[in-house]
C-alpha cells in the first residue's frame, strides 16, 4: 500500500506580513457586518480586489515580469487566510490568483502572459472555470463542449454549468474536447475565451439564498482564436488535473464556515457550558489540523511538487468540518436561522446553512475526491 505524506512546510518569517494585512483587514472592514463576512470568498467586490492589487497581493509568488511580486508560497497563504478568516470580499480575483494565472504561467503562451497576468496582478481581470456540464456529473472526462479547429482558430458550441461568476468575469478557462469523444481524456484541450466573445450567451443561476453567482454559459458556434489555446492541444486532461490541485488545498477549503465559528464563540460569552466548550475546543482542533495539512501543501506546491493526492484529502476533510460547523451551532444555542434576523449569528447561521451542501460540491465531489484518495493509496 502506498502512503503519502504532508511534509512539515519550509519556515518563514510572515508575522511583519501577517500584521500589516490584519491592519489593513480591521480598516477596510470596519462597517461590514458578520452577515456580510459569511459570503467572503464568494463575495464579489471589484474595488476591493484593486486595493489588494495595489497593495501587491494578487500575484504573489510570480516572476516579477508578469507583474507579479516574487514572494513565497507560504506569504501568499498568510494573506489568503487573513483574508478569509476577517470576511474579506475576494470572489472578483479569486480564481485568477488561485488557479487561472498560475495556469497561464505554467503552460500559457507568452502574449497570454504578458497580456493577461499583470491584469490580473492588478485587480483588474477576473476569471471563471469553464469546467462542469450538464448531464456529466462529476464525471470531467464526459466533456461535450466542442472546439472544431477551423481556418486561424476554433468554433465552440456546448454548454458550461455552475460557472461563478461568469457574469463579471472577463475570460473563462474552457475545458473542452478537440478530438473524439471516444478518446475520453486525450482529446480535450484548454482555451483562453474572452468571455465578450459574439455566440457566448450567460445565463443566471440562483442557488438556495437567491443570491446569483453560478450562471449557466452557452456557447453557440462561437469562434476562439488559434492564439487561445493553452499549452498543447490534446493536453487538457493533464492541465485541468494540475490545476485542480491550486483549487482543492487552500484555506477557503476549511474556513467556509468560519465567521460562524466566530460568531457562535462571541455568542457563548466568557461563561459557555461544557457542551459548549467541547463542542468549540473540538472544531478549533479540526481546523488547526486542517490548516497544517494545508500549509504543508503550499509548501509542496512552492517546491515545486505535484500534491494532488494532498490537495484532495485536505479538500474532502475540510468540506466535512465545513458542514458541520452549522449543526453544532444549533446543538449548543437556541437560535432560528433567519437571513432576516436581527441578530448576526442567526443571519450567520442561515447563510452558512443555504450554502453548506455547496461544500463537498465545488472543486470535486466527495464520491470523486475519495477515489482518487483511494487510487493513490493503491487500495483500488
Amino acid at each position: 500500500m502506498t502512503v503519502f505524506t504532508f511534509p512539515a512546510p519550509p519556515p518563514a518569517d510572515v508575522e511583519a506580513l501577517r500584521a500589516e494585512v490584519r491592519d489593513f483587514l480591521a480598516a477596510e472592514l470596519a462597517t461590514r457586518k458578520p452577515r456580510d463576512r459569511a459570503r467572503s470568498w464568494s463575495g464579489f467586490d471589484a474595488a476591493f480586489s484593486r486595493k489588494l492589487g495595489e497593495r501587491g497581493w494578487i500575484g504573489m509568488t510570480w516572476p516579477k515580469a508578469y507583474g507579479g511580486h516574487e514572494r513565497s508560497a507560504l506569504e501568499r497563504y498568510v494573506v489568503l487566510e487573513e483574508m478569509l478568516a476577517a470576511g474579506a470580499p475576494v470572489a472578483a480575483h479569486w480564481i485568477a490568483d488561485r488557479q487561472s494565472g498560475p495556469l497561464l504561467l505554467k503552460v500559457g503562451t507568452e502574449e497570454q502572459r504578458q497580456t493577461i497576468l499583470p491584469r490580473i496582478a492588478a485587480g483588474e481581470c477576473f476569471f471563471c472555470i469553464g469546467m462542469s456540464e450538464p448531464d456529466s456529473g462529476s464525471d470531467l472526462a464526459a466533456v461535450r463542449t466542442r472546439a472544431t479547429p477551423v481556418d486561424g482558430g476554433f468554433r465552440v458550441t456546448g454548454t458550461k454549468l455552475w460557472t461563478t461568476y461568469a457574469h463579471k468575469s472577463h475570460y473563462m478557462i474552457l475545458f473542452c474536447r478537440t478530438g473524439g469523444q471516444e478518446e475520453r481524456q486525450g482529446g480535450t484541450s484548454q482555451l483562453l475565451v474572452d468571455l465578450n466573445t459574439p455566440g457566448i450567451t450567460i445565463r443566471p443561476i440562483a442557488d438556495l439564498s437567491g443570491e446569483h453567482h453560478f450562471n449557466e454559459v452557452v456557447f453557440e458556434d462561437a469562434f476562439i482564436p488559434d492564439s487561445a489555446l493553452i499549452g498543447r492541444m490534446g493536453d487538457g486532461w493533464n492541465q485541468v488535473m494540475g490545476e485542480l490541485a491550486f483549487e482543492r488545498s487552500g484555506p477557503e477549503r476549511f474556513l467556509s464556515s468560519f465567521t460562524l465559528l466566530v460568531e457562535l464563540v462571541r455568542a457563548l460569552g466568557n461563561d459557555p457550558s461544557d457542551r459548549a466548550r467541547e463542542a468549540v475546543g473540538r472544531l478549533t482542533v479540526h481546523i488547526v489540523t486542517l490548516r497544517r495539512l494545508s500549509r504543508s501543501v503550499a509548501g509542496m506546491l512552492q517546491n515545486g511538487e505535484n500534491p494532488a493526492l494532498q490537495a484532495a484529502l485536505v479538500k474532502d476533510l475540510g468540506a466535512l468540518v465545513e458542514q458541520e460547523i452549522p449543526e453544532i451551532v444549533r446543538g449548543v444555542v437556541s437560535v432560528e436561522p433567519s437571513l432576516q434576523a436581527d441578530t448576526e449569528l442567526a443571519a450567520v447561521l442561515a447563510h452558512t446553512i443555504l450554502n453548506a451542501p455547496a461544500f463537498s460540491l465545488r472543486g470535486g465531489t466527495r464520491e470523486i475526491l475519495r477515489g482518487i484518495i483511494a487510487r493513490g493509496l493503491g487500495l483500488r
